[in-house]
């Protein structure tokens, strides 16, 4: 496939742009870029139409990892209204780069879960990404506001959070560790049900590797579906 049919736009989707490169992609065994991330955090809330659930894209995770000036940040901050979500998502990759577009090697998960005031990292490869998601942790924990008790936000590494078989699935992690937090909240919010496991059995029992596998085919079928209705719609 020659460059102009890799770049050719196939779909407009609440502001996320995905190319022909990109079904490559999910088509064969190959890490995630960051639009399909971008395009399946945009696509959740549809599932969970939660005011109180905030997915951020990697190009906003990844800006606040690189931000160099503090008062920039708080004003790109400030509008996301953190200190107002029960629960915040936030994909993290390893690039430390501003100049590569699309750099970086390893995705993984950050999630915040305001019940228990707490931070957890998902990291799908023995804690490749323990730095960048401390960083992470540590820039925005003061924007997410105090608990009951006035404390900060504290950290936790999930060492037990389900873990890939090769080089290249740790995207597919993400959208599925993700997906199953999602509903966990979501199923559990308004019950008095004991919080201190959090997710954590739901993601192991759920996001296997064949779970993870079939996200692949599960998110190529979404945006073919979501394509044939875009045609349908403009269709004469």
């Amino acid at each position: 496939m020659g460059k102009s049919q890799a770049d050719e736009m196939i779909l407009s989707y609440n502001d996320v742009v995905l190319r022909r490169s990109d079904l490559d992609i999910l088509s064969g065994p190959y890490y995630l870029n960051d639009r399909i991330i971008e395009f399946y955090f945009s696509y959740l809330p549809s599932c969970h139409p939660s005011q109180d659930i905030l997915l951020v894209p990697p190009c906003i995770a990844f800006w606040i990892l690189q931000c160099p000036v503090a008062e920039a940040l708080k004003d790109f901050l400030e509008p996301l209204h953190l200190s107002d979500k029960a629960l915040v998502l936030f994909p993290i990759n390893d690039n430390d780069d501003v100049n590569t577009a699309e750099g970086g090697s390893h995705w993984s998960l950050l999630a915040y879960y305001r019940d228990t005031n707490l931070f957890v990292h998902h990291d799908s490869f023995r804690g490749l990404n323990a730095a960048p998601s401390k960083k992470l942790y540590k820039t925005v924990v003061g924007y997410m506001g105090l608990s009951q008790s006035g404390s900060r936000a504290s950290f936790l590494e999930c060492t037990d959070s389900p873990k890939q078989a090769n080089g290249y699935d740790c995207g597919l992690y993400v959208t599925a560790i993700a997906r199953v937090i999602c509903d966990w909240h979501v199923n559990n919010k308004d019950k008095n049900t004991d919080k201190s496991d959090l997710w954590f059995s739901a993601v192991r029992e759920q996001v296997t590797q064949s779970a993870v596998a079939s996200m692949r085919s599960e998110i190529l079928a979404l945006i073919r579906d979501l394509m044939a209705r875009h045609l349908d719609q403009h269709a004469p």
